[in-house]
């Protein structure tokens, strides 16, 4: 079989569970191939389909996330390594990159604090936005800060992130120019579909509304912000209001921002400066 015979049998049969089952077949053949897709879709002329291609497929069509499976997924400018222990990077939470380098403009945030790190995929993310900021990673689990470390390793960064085991900002000094916070947020009993059935549980349900882990943050944030500074914070798409308020109870100015999609994604909370 073709290299472009086995892309279109894949995507066909991968219609019934992605919403990209093309580029989901050129992700797993390019794995299978170990090379890039650029490089596939340039030479598939010249290259065969190996044998592991077909159990790579069959592990897709079972529903586990490409990203999982190849162990990688791009994130802003820099590319993760993935584990099951960490949840899946995603372009949504580039939002809150996004914001921060709207606030700093020609600034650059001097030291980064990173809540709920996982990957690493967002303080890894602004390390590499801003060459001279150094960071700390938090996580509670320590299976996902050996993922963060080794991505901070991979990509030269492991002189500038530090990360470290603890619940939220519990034991943690500031002040911090930038904070960066994406915690879970999915209440208890939402019906879930998709990747997020494979990834870890921790990391994604916050009790019966999905607020119990934005109660506990808000008011650590005030201690923890440098004058300047700013934190930005991912939410779900329709929880601007109501982690607005208790973002507004702290004392914080708090705008809101909208991912590619339009829906609501970040809130930018910046200390209110006394009058």
């Amino acid at each position: 079989m073709s290299v472009a015979q086995a892309l279109r049998e894949a995507a066909a049969r991968l219609e019934t569970i992605s919403g990209t089952p093309r580029l989901d077949a050129e992700l797993l053949l390019a794995h299978a191939l170990g090379t890039g897709r650029d490089d596939l879709l340039m030479r598939q002329r010249d290259l065969s389909v190996p044998p592991g291609f077909a159990a790579l497929l069959e592990r897709r069509l079972k529903g586990e996330p490409i990203a999982y499976i190849t162990g990688f997924r791009d994130f802003w400018t820099i590319s993760l390594a993935v584990t099951p222990d960490v949840l899946i990077p995603r372009p949504d939470s580039e939002t809150l990159i996004e914001a921060a380098v709207d606030h700093f403009g020609a600034r650059a945030p001097g030291r980064i604090l990173d809540l709920g790190t996982g990957s690493g995929a967002l303080l890894l993310a602004a390390l590499s936005q801003w060459p001279r900021a150094r960071g700390l990673g938090v996580d509670l689990s320590p299976a996902a800060l050996a993922v963060a470390r080794g991505n901070a390793e991979r990509l030269e960064l492991a002189d500038r992130a530090d990360f470290r085991v603890a619940d939220w900002a519990e034991g943690i000094e500031g002040p911090f120019d930038l904070i960066l916070v994406n915690p879970p947020y999915i209440a208890r009993d939402a019906a879930l579909s998709g990747d997020v059935l494979h990834e870890p549980e921790s990391a994604l349900f916050s009790g019966r509304d999905g607020l119990d882990d934005y109660r506990r943050i808000a008011p650590m944030l005030p201690r923890l912000i440098a004058p300047g500074g700013m934190a930005a914070i991912e939410i779900g798409h329709d929880q601007g209001e109501s982690v607005s308020a208790l973002l507004a109870n702290q004392g914080f100015s708090v705008s809101l921002r909208h991912d590619l999609a339009g829906h609501d994604r970040c809130l930018v909370a910046t200390p209110v400066r006394p009058a």
